[in-house]
């Protein structure tokens, strides 16, 4: 398998799980503290996903300015890839936001 499908199913497991691990420890806080877990679950679950994103693609600035620099010097397939790797990461962090929200909302019993 190539390098950058790998990368890709890497960006998307880990914003995946920093949104739900993260989201399932705030329920277990929540009922510490005697607050009703599943809305600090879903509250959690929203504010979560930008860090998950960035905690996916690397932590810094340098994956933006890695678009810029290839961009502007008109090699476009790296900064495609690197977009891609933001898709991906973005597409793990609200999937792990939709299961969270399924679950603290009953799964679509209406």
């Amino acid at each position: 398998m190539s390098l950058f499908w790998i990368k890709m199913t890497e960006c998307f497991f880990v914003a995946f799980g920093a949104v739900v691990g993260g989201t399932m420890l705030s329920g277990i806080g929540a009922v510490l503290i005697l607050e009703p877990p599943s809305n600090t679950m879903l509250r959690i679950s929203e504010n979560i996903k930008i860090w998950a994103l960035v905690a996916a693609v690397g932590g810094t600035i340098d994956p933006l300015r890695v678009i810029e620099s290839h961009f502007l010097d008109g090699h476009i397939s790296p900064a495609i890839k690197q977009i891609l790797f933001f898709v991906s990461a973005f597409t793990g962090a609200q999937m792990g936001t939709s299961l969270i929200q399924w679950i603290c909302k009953g799964g679509g019993a209406s």
